[in-house]
């Protein structure tokens, strides 16, 4: 009764995703990217980035990375970024990245199998790169428009295709049908740990760059759009500069 019931709620989330994917791609008519700032709902977002800047602890100078031994974040991350492959694997799939798609695959196989299930990155120690995506990328390749811009609480700066890809992402993990609980909370866990680490590591640049604006909410904004445009117009060979302040 149990696995019936399992199986029914495994083919609705993959129905869901199809359905979502689907849409995507018949919506993916021929991309204007936008090269100003589509921000319909500003007023809100403020609220959000100064709630952001106090979670942040401004200036605190990454004191939560520095209270968490530095040979622990690196497992965290190691375990996040291997648990993360599977994911990638399906978005490069779907971006037709047959390449990415063997990287993600390799990695994931050979960290879980000789990196202690991905504690240690043994694929780096074989040469083999690291590979990341995810499916508001995969809709960017679709041809799906950037949307009006986000920033949302804990995760920041964002857009509308890119939210609606962190909703999708949330069934694209094969693990999370492959494990059974509690194990396959793990990836999700790590991941959320790992990144409140790199912020609070970051902390003291990015509170240098967007205190130090008149406006560090039109900042933090122009920044990620910057960058994450940038990020994308690689893949069409669409090469845009920026000027990164969190470059080190």
């Amino acid at each position: 009764m149990i696995n019936t019931f399992r199986s029914a709620k495994t083919l609705r989330n993959l129905t869901m995703l199809v359905l979502v994917t689907g849409l995507a791609a018949c919506s993916g008519a021929p991309r204007v990217e936008p090269t100003g700032i589509n921000d319909p709902h500003e007023q809100n977002n403020r609220k959000v980035h100064a709630f952001n800047k106090k979670i942040a602890g401004s200036g605190n100078g990454g004191g939560l990375a520095k209270a968490v031994p530095v040979e622990f974040q690196t497992i965290i991350h190691n375990v996040a970024e291997n648990m993360s492959m599977p994911q990638v694997a399906v978005n490069s799939f779907l971006q037709g990245d047959i390449q990415g798609f063997g990287l993600a695959t390799s990695r994931f196989a050979i960290n879980s199998v000789l990196g202690f299930a991905g504690m240690v990155d043994a694929a780096s120690e074989f040469k083999v790169p690291e590979h990341d995506t995810d499916f508001g990328e995969t809709l960017y390749v679709w041809g799906v428009g950037e949307g009006a811009y986000y920033e949302l609480p804990i995760i920041g700066p964002s857009t509308g295709r890119e939210v609606a890809g962190r909703v999708v992402d949330l069934f694209t993990n094969p693990l999370s049908y492959a494990l059974e609980s509690p194990e396959k909370y793990v990836g999700t866990a790590a991941k959320l740990t790992d990144r409140v680490l790199k912020n609070s590591r970051r902390s003291d640049m990015i509170s240098d760059v967007l205190d130090g604006s008149t406006d560090s909410y039109a900042q933090a904004r122009l920044i990620y759009l910057q960058k994450r445009r940038y990020e994308l117009s690689s893949r069409t060979g669409t090469m845009a500069t920026y000027d990164d302040p969190y470059a080190n």
